[in-house]
C-alpha cells in the first residue's frame, strides 16, 4: 500500500535553534527522535527568503521565477494551474489536508486594520482551488489577526482574539510579548491540536498526504509565558555582528541597520534602525523565539504520537521551514532581502516509511560524527553533508506516492544525494537573486532604482560579514557565479 505523507513545516525557523543541529538553548527531543530515526540534511537551502514563494516552491518544486509566485507583496498568487503536490497526489489516489498557514496568495496589506479582523473567504476560496481536499486554515500569526480563518473564528468565540491582536499592534511591544491567553489558545499549540484530532478521526482507506504548517516561530515573538522557563538562559546569546560592517551605503542592509529601514525588524525599532534595540531587547526576543521552538516541538511529538498509531510505520515525515530567521545576528532580524546563511540553510528531516524509519538507500554518515560506511546506507540516525534545496521535497513525495512524470526544477532527494548533491543553490524574489557554490555567494539586490552587489567568501568570512564583491581578487569568483545565474535564465527563457 502507498505510504501516507506528511510534511510539517515551521515559519522563520533557524536551523541551529534544534538541538539536533547543535542548538543549545532550547532542549527539542521530539525533533531529535525524529533525526535519530531518519535523515538529517546538514545543507539544505530554501528556494526563498520569504513565505509566499518559498512555501510555492516547496508545494511546486519549482523556483520561484518558474511558479511565478515570487513576491509576498506584489498581486502573484500561485496559479491553480500549476502542478502541485495536492492535486498531482489526490490524482494519484491520496487524500490530501492542509492544517495552519498556507500564505499562496499576498496580503492586501494595505486594507489591513489593526483594529479589527476582516473577512478572508477569498483566501480559502483561493487555497481550495489549489486541489486540496481538505483545509483547516490558521494562515499565519499576523494574518489571523487581520482576516478570519478558522484560528482566529475560534480564537474570537473564546473570547481571546482582540487582546491578541493588541499586543500583537501594540507600539512598545516591538512584537516581543508573552501570548495573552491560554498556551492551548497560542497558534501552534492549536494548530498541533487540529493537526491530531484530524489524524486521530482519519478513516478514509486512502494514503493521506497532510502538510501540517505551524506559523511560528515567525514574528511576533509570543511564546506562552510558561515556555520561557524551558529556554537556558547560559545559550541564549546575543547574536553574531560585527562592528562597523554596514558603514558602507553600499550594503544592502545598511538603511535596515541605520535607519530608515525596509527588513522586518526595521519596522519596529525606534526610528526604523535596527542598531537602535537595545541588549536587553535582544535578549527578550531571542527568548521568546526559543520558547516558541520548544513548544512547536511538544506538538511535533504530541503529533507523531498520533501518526504512529493511525498509520503505524507506513509514513513519510518530512520536516522544514520555509526559511530561517537573522534573530539579531548582524544585529537585525527578519529576514527580507537576505541571502545570509541564517535565512538560506535551512533544517531539513525526512523519515522514510519502513520498521526503522531510516534515510530508504542515502548514503550518510552517523547523525554523532561515526562514520557510518561512507555511509551506511539505509541506516537511521544520519547526516547528510551534500548540498540540496527544497524544491526537491515534492518530487521526493512523488517519488515515494510512485507518481512519474511529474516536471519539476527538483529532483528527488536520493538522485541528489546519489550524484554527490547539487553544485550550487539559487534564492530569489522579487528584486532579489543570490547564487551559492558553498565557497563564494553572490547577491544581486535591487531597491528602486539603486542596484546592489555583495560577495561573501563563506570560508574566510563565515559569518558573512565583509562584502568583497568590488575586490580585484574576487574577480574569477563572482564571474562565475554571474554565469551559473545566466545559464540559469537563459535555459528558463529558451525552454
Amino acid at each position: 500500500m502507498k505510504p501516507s505523507i506528511i510534511l510539517i513545516t515551521c515559519d522563520e525557523l533557524r536551523r541551529d535553534a534544534l538541538s539536533c543541529y547543535g542548538g543549545q538553548a532550547v532542549q527539542t527531543p521530539n525533533l531529535d527522535r525524529l533525526a535519530a530515526s531518519g535523515v538529517r540534511f546538514d545543507r539544505a537551502y530554501t528556494a526563498s527568503p520569504v513565505c509566499l514563494p518559498s512555501r510555492s516552491s516547496i508545494l511546486t518544486g519549482l523556483y520561484p521565477h518558474n511558479h511565478r509566485a515570487y513576491s509576498n507583496f506584489r498581486d502573484c498568487s500561485l496559479s491553480p494551474e500549476i502542478p502541485n503536490l495536492y492535486r498531482q497526489l489526490g490524482n494519484n489516489g491520496y487524500h490530501t489536508g492542509h492544517i495552519g498557514k498556507c500564505h499562496y496568495v499576498p496580503v492586501p496589506y494595505s486594507q489591513t486594520k489593526h483594529d479589527q479582523t476582516q473577512p478572508g473567504d477569498a483566501f480559502r476560496a483561493h487555497y481550495l482551488s489549489l486541489g486540496m481536499h481538505d483545509l483547516i486554515l490558521q494562515d499565519g500569526k499576523h494574518n489571523s489577526l487581520r482576516f478570519y480563518d478558522d484560528y482566529s473564528t475560534a480564537l474570537d468565540a473564546a473570547g481571546y482574539l482582540s487582546a491578541y491582536r493588541d499586543e500583537a499592534w501594540k507600539p512598545a511591544n516591538r512584537k516581543v510579548f508573552s501570548f495573552p491567553g491560554p498556551a492551548e489558545w497560542h497558534p501552534d499549540s492549536w494548530v498541533g491540536r487540529r493537526a491530531r484530532e484530524y489524524v486521530d478521526g482519519y478513516t478514509d482507506p486512502a494514503p493521506l498526504f497532510l502538510w501540517v504548517s505551524f506559523s511560528g516561530p515567525h514574528y511576533p515573538f509570543d511564546a506562552p509565558a510558561a515556555y520561557l522557563e524551558r529556554v537556558n538562559e547560559a545559550h541564549i546569546g546575543a547574536g553574531a555582528y560585527e562592528e562597523g560592517e554596514f558603514d558602507e551605503p553600499t550594503r544592502i542592509h545598511h538603511a535596515s541597520f541605520h535607519g530608515p529601514g525596509g527588513i522586518d525588524g526595521a519596522g519596529s525599532a525606534p526610528d526604523r534602525a535596527c542598531k537602535n534595540y537595545t541588549d536587553d531587547y535582544w535578549h527578550r526576543l531571542r527568548r521568546q523565539y526559543f520558547a516558541n521552538v520548544a513548544l512547536i516541538d511538544d506538538q511535533v511529538g504530541l503529533l507523531l504520537a498520533s501518526l504512529e498509531r493511525r498509520f503505524g510505520d507506513n509514513t513519510m515525515i518530512v520536516f522544514t521551514t520555509d526559511h530561517g530567521e537573522l534573530l539579531g545576528n548582524h544585529r537585525l532580524w527578519g529576514k527580507n532581502n537576505c541571502a545570509y546563511e541564517d535565512v538560506w540553510n535551512v533544517p531539513l528531516l525526512l523519515r522514510y516509511p519502513g520498521a526503522e524509519g531510516g534515510s530508504d538507500g542515502i548514503a550518510t554518515d552517523g547523525v554523532n560524527g561515526t562514520d557510518g560506511a561512507a555511509g551506511a546506507a539505509g541506516a537511521a540516525g544520519a547526516a547528510v553533508h551534500e548540498r540540496v534545496s527544497l524544491i526537491d521535497i515534492a518530487p521526493t513525495c512523488l517519488r515515494a506516492a510512485g507518481v512519474e512524470g511529474a516536471k519539476t526544477d527538483g529532483v528527488d532527494l536520493r538522485e541528489v544525494i546519489a550524484s554527490g548533491g547539487r553544485p550550487h543553490v539559487i534564492c530569489e524574489t522579487s528584486d532579489y537573486l543570490a547564487v551559492s557554490d558553498g565557497k563564494h555567494k553572490l547577491i544581486h539586490f535591487r531597491r528602486g532604482e539603486t542596484r546592489f552587489v555583495e560577495l561573501f567568501d563563506l570560508k574566510r568570512d563565515p559569518g558573512e560579514f565583509r562584502n568583497v564583491a568590488q575586490l580585484p581578487e574576487y574577480s574569477a569568483a563572482r564571474a562565475k557565479l554571474s554565469g551559473l545565474i545566466a545559464e540559469l535564465f537563459v535555459d528558463t527563457l529558451l525552454s
